[in-house]
This record gives structure tokens, sequence and C-alpha cells, in this order.
């Protein structure tokens, strides 16, 4: 052990000469415990108006068997770091295990900043040291190598009492160093003894916890350097961290901030981030809905602790001051309304914690934007801070994270098999395109219409005009079929038009009536033309739109359906000549479209996700029988481990849903918004945005959803049908519409409860009318009126759509009601 040099009386005039330097360079706060080391220099070094003594004063605070100062050469000199390049011009080695053991004046957290920086020096080159550093009873760097640049990792440990002690553990064969050293206390109240989890909103304690700060980020594109900083604290730049650069505005105004308020100090964060700021550009679109972003990288496995700083620093003052902030895909705090947390205070900072457990990738996510399309959304971010957590295992170092088996000691199994199994794919695909080669090629001498596909199946020459059937294992059909279908595509046999082109009615040979949907030659659909053909050709159900066949000659791109001669709905409800749709019979509407979207999320395989569920792609058959159109947009579900499906937004303006289009996140509970917008044009008669209306009812949704939380439900309803529509199916059936537009897909049920909920409605709708019936009919009976008896012969019966409807019994009980509710049930089922 090496001996004391300078004796502990000169070690205590350092530790109180740093002291008085610490009241200035730390804007009044004087650390109880304060120890600042330029290691292996043998003179103090002042760095700002702080004062990093030589290693000849703290010797009295290292223990080790074996040490060696090193100093770099010349061009140290150029070095760029933030904490001064002085610093990094000297180290103390270890080639034997070493520590440091600090006194400690007062308990509670203390800060731990260790300085690195690899240079040559003589026999030993810096970038080639291996080792560990540990703290009490954590491990905060095991087998560490350091960068080529300077690089500061900063802890926080809770001393009770005693003494801190610092132990370097060189590897075997190699040996450790440090730089400098800062140890000292951390103002009361500046981490917090616990923080709120976000996925589960318990509390998380940290008293006993090892921290390590991974990012200080300071917005509005600016770094505070530690001199600026009331804590030394350096704080990068956000613009590295931005996912959409374009999306953000930068704000700058100190004098606005103002720390008179109860709440944060400049020892949480110094005017410099509060006085700076990163805010939603929404000047272009006063109606954005888009989040402002940022990626940071982390360690997998471990726990973190969140730290936003806010601070109103806008220029003017704004109506809307109120927006969401995320991690990951968690909304951690809804509407935050600021300006009402800082007790309308203007320039007050406010901060708040949260912690993120067992974050799985290397990048943590966090965004903020506004929760609805309020005219001149507003979202603001001063600063972030983003804290490791030590493990169970009293550990900061990813090396000491416990992944699964598989990912470890199975790599090499995992690797081969995955390399026989592309062997073997590839092999079997190679076989069976020379098959199918083969295959086409001795159709194709077989005649004009047997090289269309394997599966096609023509019973003569068309063009003797006799006509073809088409197999199963085929849709394919020729083009001039086609052409004379639809009488060369007349403008006479249109339907109707959408984005992918227009819709004829068309005939075929054998008399079937089909729907023919062209391309237009400006149409880029080749994508959802192959999706579309590819999905209904695999699946058949009574409530989806059957796939007759398709037609990809001469760069054409057409699809043919089954023909509905009813149109769509929305032309049902309003803007139309067609005929209104009674109560029942859009409640039964509702049920078949349901059926169609619960057997696209349940009874394949794989979940199918519609993504363009409006009311216009609800078709209606010569009974009025539901069934579901247009799959050109539909992408499969998320796999069994994930939870969506990252894909730019697509669908229909009015009916996305808020969350899909935010986040880029699509899951089946999309679909469920778009289908509550659709029961809720069904209810109100009318389109999603109407631009006649008054401005705060242009919106069917803000419209309807203000309304039901106002209690007048019936002001909403379309006057078609409000004077036959029961207060019973009414209120059922706003209830699961309002519930289908939850922010948060996590709230809103699935397509199987909306169904169900229809079908109680529905239900609802049947009993009120069956007691009304029944009223008028009793007295009557009582009266000997025979005509007029209800026959007890008539029971419950359905309609062409499949749904319940009531007979004329007299004597139906609500077991026979629930049993017909259980019973249509089961049928589904069976369906799917």
């Amino acid at each position: 052990m090496v001996m004391v040099v300078g004796g502990s009386f000169k070690f205590l005039i350092w530790v109180s000469l740093v002291s008085c330097l610490a009241s200035v360079s730390l804007g009044g706060y004087v650390p109880p415990t304060n120890y600042l080391i330029n290691c292996g220099s043998p003179t103090s070094t002042s760095i700002g108006d702080r004062t990093f003594a030589a290693d000849d004063y703290t010797s009295s605070v290292l223990s080790t068997q074996q040490n060696v100062s090193v100093a770099a050469g010349s061009s140290s000199g150029s070095i760029s770091a933030p904490y001064g390049s002085a610093l990094y011009r000297t180290a103390r080695v270890f080639t034997e295990p070493s520590r440091y053991t600090f006194p400690i004046r007062q308990s509670g957290r203390v800060w731990i900043r260790l300085h690195f920086f690899p240079f040559a020096s003589g026999s030993y080159n810096l970038s080639t040291a291996h080792f560990s550093v540990a703290a009490q009873n954590f491990t905060l760097l095991k087998e560490y190598r350091s960068k080529a640049d300077p690089e500061v990792r900063e802890f926080s440990i809770n001393v009770n009492s005693g003494n801190l002690v610092l132990n370097f553990a060189p590897s075997a064969g190699s040996f450790a160093f440090v730089n400098a050293l800062e140890v000292f206390s951390i103002p009361g109240g500046l981490i917090p003894e616990s923080a709120q989890m976000i996925a589960s909103g318990s509390s998380h304690s940290l008293g006993n916890r090892a921290l390590e700060t991974v990012q200080r980020v300071n917005m509005g594109k600016t770094t505070v350097l530690p001199e600026n900083d009331t804590l030394w604290r350096l704080w990068d730049s956000d613009d590295k961290f931005l996912r959409h650069d374009y999306l953000a505005v930068n704000v700058t105004d100190f004098s606005s901030v103002s720390f008179k308020n109860k709440g944060p100090t400049n020892f949480t964060a110094p005017v410099s981030v509060y006085g700076t700021a990163t805010r939603l550009n929404s000047d272009g679109d006063p109606n954005t809905l888009a989040n402002v972003t940022w990626h940071l990288g982390v360690d997998p496995g471990f726990d973190y602790l969140i730290r936003f700083h806010f601070c109103d620093i806008l220029p003017n003052p704004h109506p809307n001051f109120y927006f969401n902030v995320y991690v990951e895909s968690w909304l951690v705090y809804k509407y935050l309304d600021l300006k009402n947390l800082t007790g309308y205070v203007s320039g007050a900072p406010y901060s708040m914690d949260y912690i993120a457990g067992s974050v799985a990738s290397d990048t943590l996510t966090i965004s903020m934007g506004p929760p609805n399309s309020d005219n001149n959304p507003i979202a603001i971010l001063n600063g972030l801070e983003i804290v490791k957590i030590s493990n169970s295992k009293n550990s900061l170092d990813v090396l000491d994270v416990s992944f699964p088996k598989s990912s470890k000691s199975n790599l090499v199994r995992i690797i081969l098999l995955s390399v026989g199994l592309i062997i073997i794919v590839i092999s079997a695909f190679v076989v069976f395109f020379i098959c199918w080669r083969r295959r086409r090629l001795a159709e194709a001498k077989k005649g004009p219409f047997a090289a269309y596909g394997g599966g096609m199946i023509y019973s003569t020459d068309y063009s003797n005009g006799t006509a073809f059937s088409i197999s199963k294992l085929d849709y394919r059909f020729p083009f001039y079929a086609i052409q004379e279908a639809t009488d060369s595509f007349s403008e006479n046999l249109v339907l109707g038009a959408g984005g992918f082109g227009k819709v004829y009615k068309g005939v075929l040979r054998d008399e079937m009536m089909v729907a023919v949907k062209r391309a237009t030659s400006q149409s880029q659909g080749i994508a959802e033309f192959r999706t579309e053909i590819e999905l209904l050709s695999q699946f058949r159900h009574r409530h989806l739109v059957s796939l007759i066949g398709y037609c990809d000659e001469m760069d054409e791109m057409i699809i043919v359906y089954e023909y509905m001669q009813n149109g769509n709905l929305k032309d049902h409800l309003y803007d139309s000549d067609n005929p209104s749709l009674s109560w029942r019979q859009r409640l039964e509407v509702c049920i078949g479209a349901a059926k169609g979207l619960h057997y696209l999320h349940t009874g394949t395989a794989k979940s199918i996700i519609h993504r363009d569920v409006k009311s216009a792609n609800i078709l209606l058959d010569d009974n009025f029988m539901a069934k579901v159109a247009d799959f050109g947009l539909s992408k499969a579900g998320p796999e069994i481990d994930k939870t969506h499906v990252s894909t730019a937004v697509k669908g229909s303006f009015g009916y996305l849903d808020p969350e899909y289009f935010l986040r880029l996140q699509l899951t089946e509970k999309s679909d469920v918004y778009s289908f509550g917008v659709v029961l809720f044009e069904v209810l109100c008669g009318r389109p999603v945005i109407d631009p006649s209306l008054p401005r705060e009812n242009v919106n069917l949704v803000d419209y309807a959803v203000k309304n039901l939380k106002k209690g007048k439900l019936e002001e909403i309803i379309d006057p078609k049908i409000r004077d036959e529509i029961k207060p019973e199916s009414m209120k059922k059936f706003a209830e699961i519409a309002e519930k289908c537009l939850a922010d948060c897909g996590l709230y809103r049920p699935s397509m199987g409860d909306v169904l169900w909920n229809l079908e109680c409605a529905l239900q609802l709708q049947v009993n009120e009318e069956f007691a009304l019936q029944l009223n008028d009919e009793l007295p009557r009976s009582r009266h000997g009126d025979g005509n007029s008896q209800i026959s007890p012969a008539k029971s419950f019966g359905t309609t062409a759509m499949g749904s319940t409807q009531l007979g004329d019994l007299a004597d139906v009980s609500m077991s026979q009601v629930f049993a017909k509710l259980v019973s249509d049930s089961e049928e589904f089922q069976l369906q799917k």
C-alpha cells in the first residue's frame, strides 16, 4: 500500500478549499461532500471556477498495491472535451486492484463522474486497458474498454453513512486507468425516492438503487456546456435525436424563465435548459395531428427513469396549451395542461418523472403531440433526462443482463437450423418452378386460353359464342370477356368511381351479373390490386364481397366481383335518391358488416386488418344483406409476439384511427375505430365531414361525442328514424359506438364485442316493438275479437339478413330471447 504523501492535514485543507470554490461554481450550493481529482497530475488544475486537486493531495483516499502516473504527449492540447482538455493530459494507471475511499460527510446521494481518455505514454497505451469499476456493492462498469474520444460516465449512489469505496479491478493481463474523478453530494430532492411505472402505474422505489445518466438532452438544438449548468452537467442538443426535423420548431427565451413558483429549481435544470424548447411545427397546417419524436440510445434489459422538463416560454398565450406525452407505445400523460400544472404562473418550470420498465430495444422513443385536431395545436418540451436503474444483480452494465438462453447458448444451433431450412426452401422452390414452367409450356400448346392459369378451365373456344366457366383454382379472365360484359366499358354502366378507378355493371355470357372495377391509367394501385386478389381468393364469407375473377392482360388491372344490387350503405343514409333504411335495417346492416370484419380479424390463420372501413365500402345485396368490400389497402395483422404492424398511414379521411395516424402503428383496433365512425353515420344519417355545417359540427365524431357527453343523444339522431328507434336500443348502440372511438386502442372493444352489443341493440329494439304490439293487441283479445288476437302458433323467424325478427307470439319470454342470441352466436362460430 502506498504511503500517504502530504499527510491528512494537506488533504483536509484541500477539501475545505474546494468546498469554498463550490459555493461559487454551483450557484450558491455548497456540497457537504466534494472531491475533485485530476488523476496522475502532480499539480492542481483549474477548470472554469472549479479546482481539481493533484494526486499528491488525495493520496490519503487512494489505496493500491501498485499504481503509475502517466502523462500524454503535446498532441493532447488539441483535445475537444466539454470539461476541458486539461483533465485528459494525465492519468492514474492501476496494474493491480485498487480503491479510492471517500469519507462522506452527510448521508444521501452522491454523483460519481469518471473521466476517461485513452492516450499512449511510454509503455502504456491506455486504449488497450480492460477493467471493471465498482462502488459499494454496485457494478458500475464491467470489462470496460475506453473510446477514442474523451468520455464522462456519471453515476449516482445513495450513501447512508461512512465512506464511499470506489474499486478499480484490471482484467487478467491488463490494467485500469482514470483521468479524473468527481465525487460530490447531490442537492436533496433532486433525485426522487420513487417514481411511477409507465405500464402498471405502480410506484417503484429508487432509494436502494444505483443510477447512471444515459442522456441529458436540451431541446431547441442547443448544447448546454458544464460551465453553464448549476451542477456542472452536460446537456446534449436534441437535433441528433430528432426523428423528423421538419416537425420541430426551436424556441429561445431565457428572460421568461422564473423559479419563483414552487416546483423545479435551478438545480433541477438551469435557465439555459428551461429557456430553450422544441415545439410542434403546426405553422403550415393548423390542424396537424403529427408527433414530435426523439430516438435515444439505451442498453436493453434495464429499467429507465425518464424526467421531462417543461416551461412555457412561447411568445404569445396559446388557447390550446395541452398535449399528449408518449414513451414507446405507452400514453404517459394525456392532455398535459402545462398552464394548469404550473398554477398559471408565466415561465414557471415543471418536471415529471416516470419509469419505463425492462426496455427491450436499444432505442427508447419519446414523443409528444396534440390529442385531437384542435386549431393550431401545441406541444412543447424543454429538456429530457434518461437515467439507467441498476438491475437485480446490483449492476449497471449490460453484460450483467440475463437474456434468454436461446439467444446465447443456442445461437450456433439456431444459425445452423436456419441455414438448413433456407437451403430446403430454395431447393423446393427451384423444383416447383421447373415443374410449373414445364406445365405452362405444355398447356400453352393446347389452345389460346390454356395459358391463362393452371386452374383455368374453359368449356370451348369463347369466340364461338359458348360461355366459359372458371374453376376455383384460378380467377383470370381474358380481357375481351370483360369488354363484352361491360359493353366496352360503357359510361352508361358506371356504378361509381374511386381512387382505384371506375366500377361498371357487367353481365357475363352465363347471364351472371357482376361488378367490374377497372384501374385508371393514372392509378398507382398495383400493390392494392394484388393484395385484393390474394386476400379475396383465400376466403369466403357471407358478409364479405366475393371475388369472381380478375384480368391483368395488356397492362390492365381489373377485378370482377359479385354484383350488389342495392349499392353501398352510404347511399342509403344521405346525399342520394336511394330509399332510406329503417332503424331495424340499419342495425342488421351494421351486424352483417361487423360479422365480416370479425371474420377478418379472427377467422383466418393470420388476422387481416381492412384499413379502409367506411360506409361506402359496405355493400348491400338484393335482400339488403351487408358485405364488406374493397380490400386493396388490407394488411396482415401483427405476429403473435407483436402488438402492432408498423406501416405508412393509408385510409379515408375522417375514418382514420388517430393513434394509427400519429404513431404509424396499425392494429385490429384501427378497424374498430373506423367502424365506430360508421356506426355514428348510421345513427345520425350525415356525412363524416360536412363543411356546410357550423364549424363546431363539421366533424361527425366531435359532434356526436360532444352531444353524448351533454346527454343530448336524441338531438343527433337521423330525423328519418327518430320516431321508430326505441330508447334502450338507441342507448346500447350509442354506447358501443362511443367505445369504438376511444383515443387509445387498448380501451376499444374487439370486433367480437362490437358484434355482440349490436345484436343486443337489435334484440332490445325487437323486444320493445313486441311489447308495444302486445299492448295494442291484448285489449282487443279481452273483448273477444278473434281476428285481432295474437296467434300462439307463430314464433321467432329470421330475415334474409340472418338477424332475429319477432313473430306475433303472445307467450314469448325473455329466456327465449336470450336463447335466440346464443343460437345466433353459435351459428356465427360455425360460419367461421
